[in-house]
């Protein structure tokens, strides 16, 4: 089931309703769009907008390929933002800021895909770059999503698609249940469940994954929990040592400067 919508951003975006992924976007108008219409037989599509103008769409049979849709969006969107924050002093770091978000973006959905096909593979057709680092898709995966700088991680994980999120939660689930980069899985996690908290909500085959975070996180937190207790006490416990060491050696000094003292006034009696 496809669904339509509009907004200021003067263009006309289609959906897929099952799994709330964007299709398409339709461009044309030259103000915020404002109102839409489907025929009843689903072959046409108008649209007002602002600036005084109606539009009539018509559906084709030329076939859609979604990976080069969102190849085009996301082309478009890095040429926009270039545009727009362009500035005498801070063109070359804008633009190197946002390649490097790309292109960390990139790599974990490159690390995704051979992580899908090790799942669907056998063991006679494993990937290249596995069979060399020798590890499994999972682990590479991790390795790639902990590489990123932390400065960058949330704005590469911003540009992942929805189904791509989706293996993600569920490869961070494994991970947190592993005991693995708690903390980078959980600012991964909690991100992630901010940005795509409605669809996650909505998507049914993550429930059970949902529930299996739940106890894992739950887990590793405590076991986080006890770790820092742990080493919090110890570290108490060194302190007092410490200080006991301390003031045990002031002692020792303090008495034998005493007793130096009396040997000078012995000696100094018996030479009088």
């Amino acid at each position: 089931v496809s669904t339509q919508s509009t907004g200021k951003d003067k263009a006309v975006k289609q959906w897929d309703g099952d799994n709330f992924q964007h299709i398409q976007t339709l461009t044309g108008h030259k103000a915020e769009v404002l109102g839409l219409d489907v025929s009843g037989s689903g072959e046409f599509l108008v649209t007002s907008s602002h600036d005084k103008s109606v539009r009539l769409w018509e559906r084709t049979d030329e076939p859609l390929v979604l990976e080069d849709e969102r190849e085009t969006a996301r082309e478009k969107e890095y040429e926009e933002t270039l545009v727009e924050e362009k500035e005498e002093d801070q063109v070359e770091t804008t633009g190197r800021r946002t390649m490097e978000t790309l292109k960390g973006a990139e790599r974990i959905m490159e690390a995704l895909q051979i992580w899908r096909e090790e799942q669907s593979e056998e063991e006679e057709q494993r990937n290249v770059i596995l069979t060399s680092l020798d590890c499994t898709g999972s682990a590479y995966v991790l390795h790639v999503v902990s590489k990123i700088r932390p400065s960058e991680m949330e704005e590469a994980l911003l540009v992942l698609p929805f189904h791509y999120v989706v293996d993600l939660v569920k490869l961070i689930a494994e991970w947190l249940a592993e005991g693995l980069q708690i903390e980078l899985c959980m600012r991964s996690l909690v991100f992630l469940l901010k940005v795509h908290h409605n669809p996650v909500v909505a998507h049914k085959p993550l429930v059970a994954v949902m529930e299996q975070l739940i106890e894992s996180c739950e887990a590793s937190l405590n076991g986080v929990r006890d770790i820092i207790g742990f080493n919090l006490a110890a570290m108490k416990l060194i302190q007092l040592d410490l200080q006991e060491n301390s003031t045990q050696l002031f002692t020792d000094l303090s008495g034998k400067v005493k007793s130096v003292k009396k040997k000078k006034r012995a000696v100094l009696k018996t030479l009088s």
